[in-house]
Order: C-alpha cells, then structure tokens, then sequence
C-alpha cells in the first residue's frame, strides 16, 4: 500500500530546549522563543527580525500616526489632539514621545520633529542622499548664491524694507526678493511708516521647516545679529493661534 503524506505541520519544543542560535534575536511569545532570521539581499547575511509584539500601537497612536502621514506641514500639539481625538495636549506630547522611542527601538527611517510651531514626521538627515534621487529635493530648492545673501538678510533683520536688504547688499535686490517670495520664503509682512509706505518683508512658515527651526531664535548666533524687536515679530504671522499654543 502507498503511504500519502499531507501537509508537513511543525513540531515545536519548550524553549528551554532550544539553544540560542547565533546571530538571533529571542522574543517571548505565550511561553515560547522565537527565533527569526531573514536573508539580507545584498549580502546574503543573516539579520534578525524584530516581533510584532515586541512593540505594539494603540488606537490613538495609530490615529496620531496616521494624522503625521497625511499631514502636508507640521502640525501644533493641540491641532493634532483635534484631529486624532486625544485627551489634550499633555496626552498628545507623551504619545508623541513613545513613537518616537519606537522608531529608535526598531531603527526606523522617521521620527517626530519640532519645527516651525508645531511637529511634523521627517525621514533621517542621513537618508536625505538616496531621497534626493527621488524626488529631486535639491533642485527644487536650489538657491544661488544671491538668493541666499537676500534670504539670511531678511531672516535677521526681518521685517525689513527693500531699501535695508539693498543698503546691506549693495545691489538692486528686487528681482531676487520676488523670487524668494514665488518659492513662498519670503512674504509681505506689512507697511513701514516712512515716506512711500514700503512693504516689510519676513520669512515665511515653509521658510522655518525648511530649514528644520522651531523659531528664529533657533538662527545661528541669532541673539548676536538679530536687531532688538518685539517678541511677536520672532514668529511668522501665517502661524495660527493654535500653533502658538503648543509652543
């Protein structure tokens, strides 16, 4: 008679009878260790595979999540308490803080940043060279020479006239500040009150994410060449009264 075999079932042993493997990693499953390997495909080595369970999300941090991933900027704490439905603020911070200690845990490509007034989920700095090749990051924002010279006198000495850009430059800088302005890193911040009503320029929202500040305080040696202003005007006016909140 021919014997016909089925499906081959695994057999499992206690985990006390299973010597550690080398170059595995052992996670606790209901009273079992689990040891997982996967083939690295450039090398063909060995690397271990971290359990689910070693880290699991709740709704809300789910829902936090989410909101991180669709979000187009960054978002203030109490917005994003809003739109993910959480306690408040404080719940929202500590939320924030345990995603983020996921991603270290886990060597993950994101994390949570403070930027401009609010945070925002940003892949490393150190994978930006691989991204660029994507999304051709660099030359989007690609600024010449004068176009940086015009956008760190204005971030300093902001809100500032044509007339103080041009006094510090030394050359026409009209055409320059319009282009600054279509990239929206630059804006119309008001009026002067001298002779003409010039506008006065600042930096915009975009400008701070761009650059990854929380604040023009955040300026290299700002508190050195930044003029004596009033404390309002280290923010950008599009900011919203929420955002200020999560400050």
């Amino acid at each position: 008679m021919t014997k016909s075999w089925g499906p081959a079932k695994p057999s499992f042993a206690p985990a006390r009878n299973w010597p550690p493997r080398s170059g595995t990693q052992q996670f606790p499953a209901q009273g079992w260790t689990w040891n997982r390997l996967a083939r690295r495909p450039d090398s063909g080595a060995s690397i271990p595979i971290q359990s689910a369970a070693a880290f699991l999300r709740t709704a809300k941090m789910a829902r936090l999540e989410a909101t991180f991933f669709v979000a187009e900027g960054a978002l203030s704490a109490k917005k994003l308490s809003q739109i993910a439905t959480l306690a408040d603020v404080r719940e929202t911070l500590e939320l924030i803080e345990q995603l983020n200690a996921a991603y270290d845990t886990q060597h993950s490509a994101f994390r949570i940043e403070r930027v401009a007034a609010g945070y925002q989920l940003l892949t490393l700095a150190t994978l930006s060279p691989w991204l660029d090749r994507v999304h051709h990051r660099q030359a989007r924002l690609k600024l010449s020479a004068p176009m940086m010279e015009t956008l760190a006198v204005i971030s300093y000495r902001q809100p500032c006239t044509r007339a103080d850009v041009e006094a510090i430059r030394g050359v026409q800088s009209a055409e320059i500040i319009k282009q600054l302005m279509e990239k929206n890193l630059v804006r119309v911040a008001g009026e002067d009150t001298s002779l003409g009503r010039p506008y006065l320029y600042g930096t915009t929202r975009l400008f701070l994410e761009t650059f990854g500040l929380t604040s023009l305080n955040d300026l290299p040696m700002a508190s050195q060449l930044q003029p004596a202003r009033a404390e309002s005007a280290s923010a950008p006016a599009d900011s919203s009264s929420d955002e200020t909140a999560a400050a």
